[in-house]
């Protein structure tokens, strides 16, 4: 899901709230593990979710790679020749379509793991497979983002056919898990009658895919579904958790081993401040934050390393 803008708090609070660099950085209340679990309504299958057979095609059955919980991240969207693979981190997260597989190979014989980006809830104009969606599951317009609209995700086995060929794209580059954008539709102005259910459905649906193809799954954003998903995910990545102030609803990864990569974005956030308030509690929750552009290009900025 592109980051939603739902601030809780203005970030001028926040700021007035950090009076000297020498006073310790408090967890603000909504940052701070829950006292209670609300538990989401189980999954009622319907005509409209029911799930194909997962298939592992006929791809060699492989070991699933399962992040570390100290991993490092680095995030990049663009052509093959843009990537900047100098970043010192754990993994790399790149566009499925863009990536080459020569580039994974390389980035593999440095240690490295590579995570394939693909778009599961939207239909993007540009990319080689988009006239292979049918108009029917087509909705309405991705505001903000020009050439996208949102798919009918409770229509899974007329989704099925091309997402098994994206899993099975990102296996045969040689990438190691999934980044599954747009996968918390049920709030959104999709054109269709979308329910947590169905998105629960669908969620883990792409999970089992996932993992009959070797390929570890992370959980992009979609907090509300954290507690019926867990088991299926082995990852999560999130957007303005900690400008948004809903980061709490992710630390049952954290509590499970399973590392927490957060983005947050150089629009809503300086430099200065994104160190100064966000990195103190990011390492107090054992979150990977890190700052990008919007556009994930090739900027990436990380926390200061904690002296001893």
């Amino acid at each position: 899901m592109k980051p939603r803008f739902t601030l809780l708090l203005a970030l001028s609070v926040l700021i007035s709230g950090c009076t000297s660099p020498a006073e310790s950085t408090a967890i603000p209340s909504a940052i701070q593990p829950a006292s209670t679990t609300e538990t989401s309504s189980p999954l009622e299958a319907s005509p409209a979710t029911e799930m194909p057979v997962s298939t592992a095609t006929s791809l060699p059955a492989k070991e699933i790679w399962l992040p570390p919980l100290d991993s490092t991240f680095s995030w990049q969207l663009g052509s093959n020749d843009e990537i900047n693979t100098n970043f010192d981190v754990d993994i790399y997260d790149l566009d499925a379509f863009e990536t080459e597989a020569s580039l994974i190979a390389s980035l593999h014989s440095q240690g490295k793991k590579v995570i394939c980006y693909i778009s599961v809830g939207s239909w993007e104009d540009w990319r080689p497979d988009a006239a292979d969606f049918p108009s029917e599951i087509i909705g309405n317009d991705y505001e903000g983002w020009p050439g996208e609209k949102w798919l009918d995700i409770r229509q899974i086995d007329l989704l099925a056919p091309i997402m098994r060929a994206r899993l099975d794209m990102c296996v045969k580059k040689g990438f190691d898990g999934i980044e599954p954008d747009n996968i918390d539709l049920h709030w959104a102005d999709t054109g269709f009658k979308i329910s947590y259910e169905d998105q629960l459905a669908y969620n883990i649906w792409l999970s089992e895919e996932a993992h009959a193809r070797g390929l570890s799954i992370g959980l992009k954003n979609d907090d509300e579904q954290v507690s019926d998903l867990l088991p299926y995910f082995d990852w999560a990545l999130t957007e303005d958790c900690f400008i948004g102030e809903w980061c709490q609803e992710m630390l049952p990864f954290i509590e499970a081993g399973k590392p927490v990569f957060a983005a947050e974005y150089t629009d809503q956030i300086s430099l200065e401040d994104f160190e100064n308030i966000i990195c103190p509690p990011a390492n107090d929750l054992n979150f990977h934050v890190f700052l990008k552009n919007r556009n994930l290009d090739e900027f990436r900025a990380d926390c200061p390393v904690n002296a001893e």
